[in-house]
């Protein structure tokens, strides 16, 4: 009978867990449950619908207590940063997580800024200015909601709440915690300036965990309602991304990884956070490994334009998957590139368009092809990608040779021969599912020592 490891691994659009199964020492991840994670709007505010994706993360482990050929070893879970729910003095949960994409904590940004500058938080925690980091989620919700202000006792980021209602046991997970705005990066704990100048109270936070600590098993309760027994929940790198960057395998100081989908976070692993004001000023961020040390990263634009760009041509009755709009793709040879980071292919009405339009105001140029159109994108992709390897090669003083892709992205070789071609770097194909596989290495890691 074989050992095998429970991922679970939460996106912002689905959930599934993932068994990673140990066949003489090769991982073989094996998809066992999918649901979706669809937020939900009430009275204006988006939330994530954590009763749902908890019952939905019971029903997998109910399947995985069936399976007769494999022998449950431990389990973990990761999700997305920042996020999180607040209790009471009894531990119940007083408020469901608040979707980061809520437009609540706009309003507080420059009430926070008026206290404690961007530059002076940068400078403490190395992580770059947005809406929904936790530091702002926590200032609104002190000041601004008056059940939380009342009675909001403890705070638990996505991964650790789910972690408690599995374990009954309160903590916070340092790779998911270093997504907040609230960590210190000299000290890798919660910075005292920014609580006390803000008015908050550290007591709020629970015990920093490092990732591959054994937080807990599964209650009774659970256990007898999924027919397992008594799993060890151990802390991943439950920043979903945090496991994917130990999913993709960096085994050299001068490689880079890119995780590809619908967003591209690429960046470096390295031992110092990078804290000047050039870093803040192009956009890096520096959050925690799950291997101790710091993840310098970018947040860019992925493949969502192309993801969009499909949805229109289907729109349009054509019918066209990935593998078409790639292979017409590869039939086009132009230079023509759209500015992948410009606000307009956020959001707008129809991507096909906004793609032409933009490549007629920029070269006077009508694109008509799908494969013209695909062309200005993967073009556009490549020249971002080059720019950002730049930047972290002029950041960091040395020079980067290899590129670790991993992620949905993948699957699309035309998309890891623009990368390449772009940024004359030797590029790697890692695994489509990143983070589930990260998660899992961390557990068997853990239980080995």
């Amino acid at each position: 009978m074989n050992k095998a490891y429970i991922a679970f691994d939460l996106g912002a659009s689905s959930g599934r867990l993932m068994l990673g199964i140990d066949k003489e020492g090769k991982i073989e991840l094996e998809e066992v449950h999918r649901f979706p994670n669809d937020p939900v709007v009430m009275n204006g505010t988006m939330y994530w619908d954590i009763p749902r994706l908890f019952h939905e993360m019971k029903q997998g482990l109910k399947k995985v207590a069936l399976r007769k050929d494999v022998s449950i070893q431990s389990m973990g879970i990761d999700t997305w940063g920042v996020d999180g729910a607040w209790l009471d003095e009894n531990g119940q949960m007083i408020n469901l997580p608040i979707h980061y994409r809520d437009g609540r904590t706009a309003k507080v940004i420059d009430e926070v800024e008026s206290i404690i500058s961007e530059e002076t938080l940068y400078g403490i925690t190395g992580i770059q200015k947005a809406a929904f980091n936790t530091i702002y989620q926590l200032y609104y919700d002190k000041k601004y909601n008056s059940i939380i202000k009342n009675h909001g006792k403890k705070w638990l980021f996505t991964p650790d709440l789910l972690g408690y209602l599995f374990t009954g046991k309160m903590y916070n997970e340092a790779t998911i915690a270093s997504t907040s705005g609230l960590i210190d990066v000299e000290t890798k704990g919660y910075s005292k300036e920014i609580f006390d100048k803000l008015n908050l109270d550290r007591n709020v936070m629970c015990e920093l965990v490092q990732p591959g600590t054994q937080v807990g098993t599964l209650t009774k309760a659970i256990q007898e309602e999924t027919g397992l027994g008594p799993i060890p929940i151990i802390a991943v790198g439950s920043h979903d991304t945090a496991s994917a960057v130990v999913g993709a395998e960096i085994e050299k100081e001068d490689e880079m990884y890119l995780v590809c989908g619908t967003w591209c976070l690429m960046g470096l692993e390295v031992s110092k956070a990078q804290l000047e004001e050039k870093a803040r000023l192009s956009g890096f961020t520096n959050e925690g490994s799950a291997k101790g040390k710091v993840r310098l990263l970018k947040n860019i634009n992925g493949l969502w334009i192309l993801q969009q760009l499909k949805k229109c041509l289907n729109d349009k009755g054509l019918k066209v998957d990935f593998p078409d709009i790639i292979e017409e793709a590869r039939k086009v040879n132009h230079e023509y590139a759209i500015d992948i980071a410009d606000e307009r292919f956020m959001a707008p009405t129809n991507m096909e368009q906004e793609i032409i339009a933009a490549c007629k105001e920029k070269y006077n140029v009508q694109l008509e092809s799908i494969g013209e159109v695909a062309t200005a994108v993967y073009n556009g992709l490549g020249k971002l990608y080059q720019e950002t390897v730049h930047q972290f090669e002029e950041l960091i003083g040395e020079e980067i040779s290899t590129i670790r892709m991993v992620g949905g992205g993948t699957k699309d070789a035309h998309l890891c021969e623009v990368v390449k071609q772009a940024t004359h770097k030797a590029v790697i194909k890692g695994t489509t599912e990143a983070s589930a596989m990260g998660n899992v290495l961390v557990q068997m890691n853990t239980l080995r020592l």
